[in-house]
């Protein structure tokens, strides 16, 4: 049965109401997905922040570089925990799963990545990334050599921060605006898209 409850406790724009450029953003990535995320319909509300903010997004999460698709999920989720935003925590969850191919992965990674199923140099980045997230202020030389002894890169260590930043701000909008997960990344990376679709009639 589908949820009726709002998706933000600010008006959505319908979309008839969508300038072009962000109807053809929000339709390219309803094709991929097969649903639209409810940050891209949330954040309509504000079609300049809504150009800025996926404009980030994507130079950040897109990107080649040294970090993996799947650990540059990895900070979104530990980091977006710790800032008690359920819509990240869910929405990149999902995504994380799907990357990493292990569907217990993103609840782990939430909670305490030291207990979670990934190497130690994915434990010293969400080291770093949380260290960032909590008291940015104390980051020294010793973090940045500690993640070099681990491969990374000094420009890693700025995506690993940017990462964190960007989805702070993600995080705090998210929980201000009360913007609700949808019901399909709940599913996302667990099981059989088959059965995941049974499950959501």
């Amino acid at each position: 049965m589908a949820n009726l409850q709002p998706i933000s406790r600010y008006p959505v724009p319908a979309p008839g109401e969508w300038p072009d450029d962000v109807r053809a953003r929000i339709l390219e990535v309803q094709e991929k997905a097969g649903f639209v995320p409810n940050v891209f319909l949330t954040l309509a509300h504000r079609p300049d922040e809504f150009r800025a903010f996926f404009a980030y997004h994507d130079a950040l999460m897109l990107k080649e570089g040294g970090l993996t698709k799947g650990e540059r999920e990895m900070i979104v989720v530990a980091t977006s925990a710790v800032n008690d935003c359920l819509y990240c925590v869910v929405a990149h969850g999902a995504i994380l799963r799907i990357y990493e191919k292990a569907p217990l992965l993103a609840e782990q990674v939430a909670v305490n990545h030291h207990k979670a199923d990934i190497t130690a140099r994915q434990k010293t980045m969400l080291d770093f990334a949380l260290k960032v997230c909590r008291e940015s202020g104390a980051v020294d030389d010793a973090d940045f050599q500690a993640l070099r002894e681990h491969g990374f890169s000094d420009e890693d260590v700025w995506d690993i921060a940017a990462i964190t930043a960007f989805f702070g701000l993600s995080n705090r909008m998210a929980n201000v605006i009360s913007m609700r997960p949808n019901d399909e990344f709940y599913l996302m990376g667990r099981v059989p898209k088959t059965t995941a679709d049974a499950l959501q009639q």
